[in-house]
């Protein structure tokens, strides 16, 4: 099986480093964006495997853009999209009822930064999985 690639999308860029050495030392490939712009330029030139996105970028919740237009894109509607965000400790708001909407909010699942690492990589691995399984 090849190497798992993973493109991480997020605007801090001290998020990005930690988070990319963690997967690297799983011996996942990794490769960063920190807009929206390059990330889906990015996402056009690498097919990764998954997706770890930031709703919180630029002025405001991009990172729900980001999603919808992946989601519709047909290349792309297939891939795992964990949304990573930092909005209730930002914003003080959270999601009432259910946080993963087809329409809303695109995503396989969903986590509030500040998660433990070991939990992000069984995230991943557990959509790694799901999609092989399709």
């Amino acid at each position: 099986m090849s190497t798992p690639k993973i493109l991480i999308i997020d605007d801090d860029p001290d998020f990005v480093e930690v988070t990319k050495m963690l997967f690297e030392t799983k011996q996942y490939e990794v490769s960063a964006a920190y807009d929206p712009e390059e990330g889906y330029a990015r996402l056009e030139q690498e097919m990764p495997d998954i997706l770890i996105l930031d709703v919180m970028m630029g002025k405001g919740a991009d990172g729900f853009i980001v999603a919808r237009k992946i989601r519709k894109d047909p290349r792309f509607d297939k891939m795992p999209i964990l949304m990573l965000t930092s909005m209730r400790e930002q914003t003080g708001f959270d999601f009432p009822g259910e946080r993963i909407h087809s329409k809303f909010l695109p995503v396989d699942d969903y986590i509030e930064k500040g998660v433990d690492p070991q939990v992000l990589l069984d995230k991943v691995e557990q959509q790694l999985a799901n999609k092989a399984g399709d």
